[in-house]
């Protein structure tokens, strides 16, 4: 099956599925939902998490690391914080 023609149908998988549920779940950003995930909800987002970090170049988490030291040296740096 050709590659367009796996997405376009993946992309029609509603959300009433187990692999629709499964991606919701992966892919929550909002806070307050995640808080109120079950704990079942929670291991699967966070074994995804953990998944995705391994696959992290090591040249991005140092571009990061980096981006977080500026940004601390910079609110270190204003006067009354």
């Amino acid at each position: 099956m050709p590659w367009m023609e796996f997405v376009q149908l993946l992309s029609g998988i509603g959300p009433d599925t187990p692999l629709g549920r499964m991606v919701s779940i992966r892919s929550e950003k909002d806070p307050k939902i995640v808080k109120n995930f079950s704990p079942e909800q929670k291991r699967i987002r966070s074994e995804w998490q953990r998944k995705k970090a391994k696959k992290m170049a090591p040249e991005t988490v140092n571009d990061a690391l980096e981006g977080f030291k500026r940004m601390f040296i910079s609110m270190a740096a204003k006067p009354g914080r």
